[in-house]
Order: structure tokens, then C-alpha cells, then sequence
């Protein structure tokens, strides 16, 4: 790790990508952080056009540094979709500094938009990790975790509700199978076979007979009886 001047407003520092530049002491808006340098490499020429890192930052269609080499202090910048600073491209000095665009606090973490190639071909393969991702993502799955626990309400009131009618389906058919048997009962009374305990209808010149044990001829007959005797 390169060696740091007290004077100069960062340092380097453990980041959620792995290092990364941190301001130790106030950054106004404008103010030029750091430069970003290297080799600068000629892509009319096969051997420079050949090189291949995360670290190449292009000038125009022809120059490009190679930021690899740890002196280049910039190299240790994240990308930030929300970032605090940018690059400041000059083509005709082929200088690139990093510019604050925001007033940076001491302990925060300095970054800049990489653009949207650098942005397809590494980060999005893996997922951004910058401050403004990861906000997103937690935002994301305290959502999915407050929704899943909505559908499982909704599930356990609609589980409930059914219970509950499915309980009341089974009390109204038993009352309904209550009401039946109660009827056929009443009509087996009503039908003339149990009344008292007595037989229903008595054929005529049939003894009648009564709870006192004493048994009587039908009214008739006894007249014709009566008559024959005198």
C-alpha cells in the first residue's frame, strides 16, 4: 500500500468492495482530490491496445492510462451510483483528476461514477456494492420480509374464515338433522298408533278395554243381547 502524505485530505481504507479512499478531513465542493495516473498507452499500437485490467481509463480513441501501478493513489476510488465526486477529463493535457462535486466529511468514503461500460462489463455481472446499492437492496428485502409477512396474515385470516364457516355449515346441518328427527317423531305420535298406549281405531263389536281393567261392549250389541234375553 503506497505511503500517504499527512497533508493530503485521505487515506486509504478497509471499504464493503475492499479498500477504498477515505476523506480525513473536509473536502469542499470543486475541490480537485487526486489525480488519476499511469503509463498512458497508444491503441494504434498492438502491444499497448493488447493491455487488459480493471484499472484503464480512457482519454479519447487513442490514449488511454493504465491506473494499475500502485502509485496511482485513484485507483483506490469505488465507483458510487451516487457518487460525491467526478472525473475531471482533460484529453489535450491527458490528465484526469478526481473533483469533488459535493462537501465530503471527514471518515466518508470518496467515489465516482465509473461509467456505464466499465459499469456492464464489471459490476453488474457481480452486483454493485457501492452505499446507494446496498440502501437499495436492504430497502428491497425489508419489503419482500413486510410482504411475505402480509401474505401469511392474509393466508392465516382467510384459513380462519373458512374455519369459521365451514364450523357454521356444520351447525346449521346438525340443527337442519335435529329438526328432521324431531319431526318424524311428532308424526310417528300423531299416526294413531301410540296413543296413550292404546291401539288407534276400534273395529266394531271389539271389546274396548281401559285402564280400570273393567272391559264394555260396544253399545249396540249389548241393546241386541238384551232384547234376545226377554
Amino acid at each position: 500500500m503506497p505511503a500517504i502524505s499527512s497533508k493530503k485530505p485521505y487515506r486509504i481504507g478497509r471499504s464493503q468492495t475492499g479498500l477504498g479512499l477515505f476523506a480525513t478531513k473536509p473536502i469542499k465542493k470543486g475541490t480537485k482530490i487526486v489525480r488519476y495516473f499511469g503509463p498512458l498507452l497508444d491503441c494504434k499500437k498492438k502491444k499497448d491496445d493488447a493491455v487488459e485490467n480493471k484499472y484503464l481509463f480512457e482519454l479519447n480513441g487513442r490514449w488511454t492510462i493504465d491506473g494499475s501501478v500502485r502509485e496511482n493513489i485513484a485507483r483506490y476510488i469505488n465507483h458510487g451510483c451516487k457518487p460525491n465526486a467526478e472525473s475531471d477529463v482533460r484529453p489535450r493535457k491527458r490528465k484526469v483528476f478526481i473533483r469533488a462535486i459535493k462537501h465530503i466529511e471527514p471518515g466518508e468514503e470518496i467515489n465516482y461514477d465509473y461509467g456505464t461500460d466499465y459499469f456492464k462489463a464489471y459490476l453488474k455481472p457481480i452486483g454493485c456494492k457501492c452505499a446507494a446499492c446496498e440502501k437499495k437492496r436492504k430497502r428491497k428485502r425489508a419489503e419482500a420480509r413486510a410482504e411475505r409477512l402480509r401474505l401469511k396474515a392474509k393466508a392465516e385470516r382467510k384459513a380462519l374464515k373458512a374455519l369459521k364457516k365451514a364450523e357454521k355449515e356444520a351447525a346449521t346441518a346438525e340443527e337442519k338433522l335435529r329438526h328432521k328427527l324431531n319431526g318424524k317423531s311428532n308424526g310417528m305420535k300423531l299416526n294413531g298408533k301410540h296413543l296413550n298406549g292404546h291401539g288407534g281405531k276400534v273395529g266394531a263389536g271389539q271389546m274396548i278395554v281401559v285402564k280400570s281393567g273393567i272391559s264394555a261392549r260396544p253399545k249396540g250389541k249389548q241393546g241386541r243381547e238384551s232384547r234376545a234375553s226377554a
